[in-house]
């Protein structure tokens, strides 16, 4: 329910509304709307946590199965939330769950929405005995009140892992069921010891998955405990690694059941595995070799990441669906390049580098790229600076499954639109080459389009200036676009850094 929300999703009570529609609402009456929607919602939340004390008909809360606290806590903390809003929700024994805290002018109060979100989770917890997924910033205290209440409870979604201190033994009692953790941080010194004793707590071999978004100071003594969860561990995805735990990834070698893994440096590529511990690199290339059902695999930022994903494209047995890797140079990436063409089974590849004009470089990279004839998504971010119609036309004639392109690329021009036409599943396109496209050469390909082409989005983003497009021919590419294929059309100018800075110097 909370993804049709107007708090978390702002803006969106205009979903339903045509442009015409838009344009004749005033800025008065809109608000007016959002005002309506935020009490519709602030009621729904306050019926459902009345439901939990039997002060409604129908006992709403006991068949919750997915509880987000977070969205709560937004709706609790919008500006929309006030005088009628909030007199409303608070009415009644509600009132005892309202927390205000210091406001920013002396003498004046505010709403804490974090603490009175908790509060109100205490009442709707008692009566929600099928609740399976639950998610916000949830303080330890209440977690630890709330987990014997919740015998189904399989997966929590944390803003802060230190809610999770103490957490383990009650959930090995109560919640046989759990097997899904997803944390947002936790930056206390003590995470490391803390977090190790959690996963060493809870019952053995029952972790499927692990994702931990941004700054969490784990290290090898969470990293070794995760073996406790080896034979059972599908997922794991680790953001924003310090540099502890990215000398210490060898620790993770008993973890070979994976088949997703996520590694993202948090230490702006200041460790450099290869070079400096080769020791712990090896270790980790053979841990990585030994990952036999890993079907996706993202490397974001790491320095030397190709060199970690290389050997795992060579692995015969691995056969991957999906490869992200982002933050490598093409120069120090030609057995990465080459590699990718012993992963035909890829179906999603998004690479992201810095080009090099020189060498054979891009060369290397099409011949791979030209032998996965089973992608069906494929995103090239900087690593493509400089490809040209040639190279954009031989990628379009031998990957014909593509339903998703963004590239960027030098000089294209309309020689590509005969090859680009004939990709019938291609529902989206980004080129966001330096291009020298025309009107008519646009119109052309959007009457080659068919039927698998429903719904094309097709935006061109760095057009050369000299070839800028009238809002005419804007207008009539857009109207050719919806006519044919019930498609959008997107266009923008080149526009350079260099001269955009001298302007804001002005």
């Amino acid at each position: 329910m909370h993804e049709v929300s107007p708090v978390t999703n702002r803006g969106s009570s205009d979903v339903d509304m045509s442009a015409q529609e838009r344009a004749r609402t005033t800025h008065k009456a809109r608000l007016r709307q959002e005002e309506v929607m935020t009490m519709r919602w602030a009621q729904l939340w306050r019926m459902i946590t009345l439901s939990a004390t039997g002060k409604t008909l129908f006992p709403y809360s006991r068949y919750i199965r997915t509880l987000n606290l977070g969205d709560l806590e937004e709706l609790l903390g919008d500006p929309k939330f006030k005088d009628q809003a909030n007199k409303m929700f608070f009415e009644g024994e509600l009132g005892e769950c309202k927390t205000v805290t210091k406001g920013p002018k002396k003498n004046q109060t505010r709403l804490d929405a974090g603490s009175t979100s908790n509060n109100l989770g205490d009442l709707i917890t008692t009566n929600t005995p099928l609740l399976e997924e639950l998610s916000g910033r949830i303080e330890n205290g209440a977690l630890l009140r709330w987990i014997p209440r919740l015998p189904r409870l399989r997966l929590l979604n944390l803003w802060y892992g230190g809610a999770l201190v103490g957490a383990g033994p009650l959930l090995r009692q109560h919640c046989h069921a759990f097997n899904t953790l997803s944390l947002w941080g936790w930056d206390h010194p003590g995470a490391d010891p803390n977090f190790a004793d959690f996963l060493n707590e809870i019952t053995p071999q029952t972790l499927e998955s692990l994702e931990i978004f941004s700054d969490m100071n784990i290290g090898p003594e969470t990293l070794l405990s995760l073996g406790c969860h080896r034979e059972s561990l599908t997922e794991l995805k680790l953001g924003h690694v310090n540099a502890l735990a990215l000398r210490s990834l060898n620790l993770l070698a008993g973890c070979t059941n994976l088949s997703t893994l996520l590694l993202d440096d948090g230490t702006d590529r200041q460790v450099d595995l290869k070079n400096s511990q080769n020791d712990v690199f090896l270790e980790t290339v053979a841990w990585l070799r030994n990952c036999k059902k890993l079907q996706s695999v993202t490397i974001r930022r790491i320095r030397g990441g190709q060199d970690l994903v290389t050997p795992i494209l060579l692995e015969n047995d691995i056969h991957l669906v999906n490869l992200e890797v982002r933050g490598y140079m093409m120069a120090d990436a030609r057995n990465f390049h080459q590699a990718l063409a012993n992963q035909p089974s890829l179906q999603e590849l998004q690479l992201q580098g810095e080009s090099d004009e020189a060498g054979d470089g891009v060369a290397i990279l099409v011949e791979s790229l030209s032998q996965l004839m089973n992608l069906t998504d494929l995103r090239l971010q900087d690593i493509s600076d400089y490809f040209t119609d040639e190279v954009i036309g031989r990628l379009a004639r031998s990957l014909p499954k593509l339903e998703g392109w963004w590239t960027s690329g030098w000089g294209v021009t309309d020689a590509i639109w005969k090859d680009i036409a004939k990709l019938k599943s291609l529902r989206r396109l980004d080129m966001a080459a330096l291009s020298r496209f025309t009107a008519n050469g646009i119109l052309d390909f959007i009457l080659d389009l068919g039927k698998g082409n429903e719904g094309l989005a097709l935006a061109i983003t760095n057009a050369d200036v000299d070839c800028d497009l009238s809002e005419e021919e804007q207008s009539t590419i857009q109207e050719s676009i919806a006519a044919r294929v019930d498609g959008r059309f997107e266009f923008q100018l080149y526009r350079d850094p260099v001269s955009e800075f001298e302007d804001d110097s002005d």
